[in-house]
């Protein structure tokens, strides 16, 4: 690797841990943003609008990134987040951050899928894979300083810090970037997809908006009519959709894509691993502080082994695993530690020790980084240059619609059993069997998401195309 290559790398790193961070930081920080803005009753939105700008954009930034060059749209994607971070750091009421995060998570859409198209771009199968471990571990980094540095800064400086700090490290990103990153994409006039942008736009809302309603800790409440107007809108214009991209000349997602058996079962497996990982991070911490009525504290402790497993395991697949193994064996490694560490979690009871308990949750960790390290590899090396932005968006997506599911299907499950054991307050007794139901369905997914990794083409490392 180069100086200049060193460089993009860098600018990359600096980029995507910026976007993941204010999914964690926020999180610490809240209680005084509530205190001194008011509106607690919409402090939900504050995560959920971020989670949805970046769902409803990052298609629409992938297949510009195709249209109309990497460099152009990364720049003008961490412009907007870097202005949704300025305002959301200056707002005054909480109708103001929830809309300023809105434009946060806009631009944050960009960042994810042309990150996934530099790195395709800009460097060889097995060079990718190495960049691609440091940059899906800057993630798990993200989960453990987010919240301590939340902390941090609300305690010791301001909450409005958590925000303001983006712009100089974004800066310095959007610099490296323009002075380092030379294009050879040759840039094409094309229809742009109006009404897949329109149709895509209400119906994944749509969806996402039903599906967090099901999550009774979301806030996002709805009642049994609207969540069925909202279920129904979405099959409506997600149909449409489809029916659009069949039709149009430069659709916003290629439905060619999927015919490529890498692709699909890459993005299925992600899309079930997704729904695992939010899981842990939403559901064990009742766990700790529910059932072994342990504090906030131990409850941090606990995840950073998952934290930490991530970027080790990413580490090794892009440095050891898929040099030597090659991409599929390494994603089935990673596939088979979240199996076993799902099912060894189907095992604790209140008497588990905290330490065996860590290590259960260190051994998912490492699959994680093995699995989405290599699945992500997969479709950067078998999707055409010219579709790389699509490709980058339509991992991103479902991976965030698997979290969505994840939360909705999970949570229900939990609280169903919560409720027909108590139907007063939850007992930690009631709460034990309720993520005990979650840890079995996580586990039966994983089963699932092991067998999309087998349905993987077998390849070597030279037989890939690009």
């Amino acid at each position: 690797m180069n100086e200049n290559e060193k460089k993009i790398v860098t600018a990359l790193l600096i980029s995507t841990f910026l976007a993941a961070i204010e999914v964690t930081i926020i999180s610490t920080a809240m209680p005084t943003i509530v205190d001194k803005l008011g509106g607690f009753e919409l402090m939900s939105w504050v995560f959920a609008i971020y989670l949805l700008t970046i769902s409803v954009t990052t298609p629409i930034w992938g297949k510009l990134a195709d249209l109309t060059g990497r460099k152009k749209i990364f720049i003008i994607g961490v412009a907007i987040f870097l202005l949704g971070s300025t305002l959301s750091g200056l707002s005054q009421n909480m109708g103001q951050l929830i809309f300023f995060r809105a434009i946060q998570g806009i631009g944050a859409g960009a960042i994810n899928p042309v990150t996934f198209t530099i790195i395709a771009d800009v460097f060889s199968l097995k060079q990718r894979a190495r960049v691609q471990a440091l940059i899906s571990s800057m993630w798990g980094i993200a989960a453990v300083t987010g919240p301590l540095a939340g902390g941090f800064l609300t305690d010791f400086v301001s909450w409005r810090l958590i925000f303001l700090i983006n712009i100089p490290f974004g800066l310095l990103s959007i610099w490296m970037i323009g002075k380092n990153l030379n294009e050879s994409i040759k840039k094409r006039k094309s229809k742009i997809d109006y009404g897949g942008v329109a149709t895509f736009t209400i119906g994944i809302t749509a969806l996402l908006l039903a599906l967090l309603s099901l999550d009774t800790e979301s806030g996002i409440g709805l009642s049994q009519t609207t969540l069925f107007i909202f279920i129904g809108t979405a099959m409506l214009f997600l149909v449409l959709f489809i029916q659009i991209q069949r039709r149009h000349q430069e659709p916003m997602i290629p439905l060619e894509l999927f015919k490529i058996k890498d692709v699909s079962f890459s993005v299925s497996a992600s899309f079930l691993t997704s729904m695992i990982l939010i899981g842990l991070s939403a559901f064990l911490p009742l766990w700790i502080q529910n059932v072994l009525e342990m504090g906030a504290t131990a409850t941090g402790i606990i995840l950073i082994p998952l934290s930490l497993g991530w970027p080790i395991g990413s580490m090794l697949s892009g440095r050891v695993f898929i040099p030597r193994l090659g991409i599929k064996q390494t994603a089935l490694t990673g596939a088979s530690c979240i199996l076993i560490g799902a099912l060894l979690l189907t095992t604790i009871n209140p008497e588990t020790p905290l330490a065996i308990l860590a290590l259960f949750i260190f051994i998912i960790g490492l699959g994680f980084g093995f699995a989405t390290t290599s699945y992500t590899v997969i479709i950067q090396s078998t999707v055409p240059p010219e579709m790389r932005g699509s490709g980058g968006s339509l991992i991103t997506l479902f991976r965030t619609l698997g979290q969505a599911l994840g939360v909705a299907v999970l949570g229900t499950s939990m609280n169903f059993v919560i409720n027909a054991v108590d139907t007063d307050v939850a007992s930690p007794e009631s709460v034990a069997q309720g993520l005990y139901v979650v840890f079995i369905i996580s586990a039966i997914i994983s089963v699932l998401s092991l067998i999309m990794t087998l349905l993987i083409p077998t390849r070597s490392l030279d037989e890939y195309k690009y």
